[in-house]
């Protein structure tokens, strides 16, 4: 029985699975939870949440709110949830704010995953509002889901041993400007901070895609910094999602170029590793069609489940994953 056990611990270990049961706060990320939450942050009253604009500070306040009704912690170094900051944009000086949270690790406190997504988007054209409930609404909500999920876990006892930072940040379609302002100004060390995953874009389908199957999502960057993070990423979707991973755009000759177009790029420029999930664009993007009617919610919930699972596995697994020699 000795034997039994010690080989037990040593393939935990090594598997590096986390122990606790993950799925009964997976059932917390539920589609009609998404649905309710774009259907407020893609409305109208954001007026398209261009950076620095009025509907961008009512963005800003929605997500702080958000957080504090779940007694989820402001990030240190954070006014109240807001890490302000004066972005140059066009030549000029425009006040805004990335928004941060944090459930502290019980056991790891010291090292951090941050998930990330740009709350932004392009405001108002021509007396249009471009709601952006795709880019990056569904990025977005699926956070807010996700932190959710953490936080019940964490009142059942069984809160993550590292660390997990829910950072919202600005000026994204204004060229990273506040991902990069982030990691120049880090709330916490960057040679302490894990890994990022980055999720811009996650709910809706990519027309141009010639495989059928919808249960699919884009993963950018997931090897090319930790083959392992690669790894445990493909382990952790085979265990408990099945969804198809489509590495089409992590080819270092895609000429979309998509790795160096999103939020992760600056933490990956700090020798931080990434995943960056993605649907690939479509016939709405950065238009004032893009609306949360035209979001697939069950594809969406899947897609937020896979990225709580990975998250939840780096937080939780016995050694913190390893960089490429």
């Amino acid at each position: 029985m000795k034997k039994i056990i010690c080989f037990s611990a040593f393939l935990y270990c090594c598997v590096g699975i986390a122990q606790v049961d993950p799925m009964p706060y997976e059932k917390e990320i539920k589609e009609n939870d998404l649905r309710n939450l774009l259907y407020v942050y893609a409305s109208d009253y954001f007026e398209g949440r261009d950076t620095g604009s009025e509907g961008q500070r009512r963005a800003t306040a929605f997500l702080r709110h958000y957080y504090q009704s779940r007694q989820i912690e402001a990030a240190e170094g954070t006014e109240d949830y807001f890490q302000n900051m004066n972005l140059i944009i066009k030549g000029d000086s425009v006040a805004t704010q990335n928004v941060a949270a944090i459930i502290r690790g019980s056991e790891k406190a010291d090292e951090y995953i941050i998930l990330s997504s740009h709350l932004d988007h392009v405001g108002m054209k021509d007396g249009k509002i471009y709601n952006g409930a795709d880019d990056d609404g569904s990025g977005t909500v699926a956070m807010l889901e996700i932190a959710d999920a953490f936080q019940k876990a964490k009142a059942a006892g069984h809160g993550p041993k590292r660390s997990v930072v829910f950072l919202h940040v600005s000026g994204e379609e204004k060229g990273l400007l506040g991902s990069k302002y982030y990691t120049e100004n880090p709330l916490y060390p960057l040679d302490q901070t894990i890994t990022n995953l980055n999720v811009d874009m996650i709910g809706r389908l990519d027309p141009k895609r010639e495989n059928p199957n919808p249960n699919y999502i884009y993963l950018i960057g997931s090897d090319k910094l930790s083959q392992e993070l690669h790894d445990v990423s493909e382990q952790i979707n085979s265990k408990y999602c099945k969804i198809e991973l489509d590495y089409t755009y992590n080819d270092d000759a895609d000429p979309n170029r998509f790795y160096y177009r999103s939020d992760h790029y600056n933490f990956a420029k700090n020798n931080i590793p990434i995943i960056f999930y993605f649907n690939g664009t479509h016939d709405d993007y950065h238009k004032h069609t893009d609306t949360p009617d035209k979001i697939n919610y069950d594809i969406l919930q899947n897609r937020t489940r896979l990225i709580f699972h990975t998250a939840w596995e780096l937080a939780n697994r016995e050694k913190r994953i390893s960089l490429n020699k």
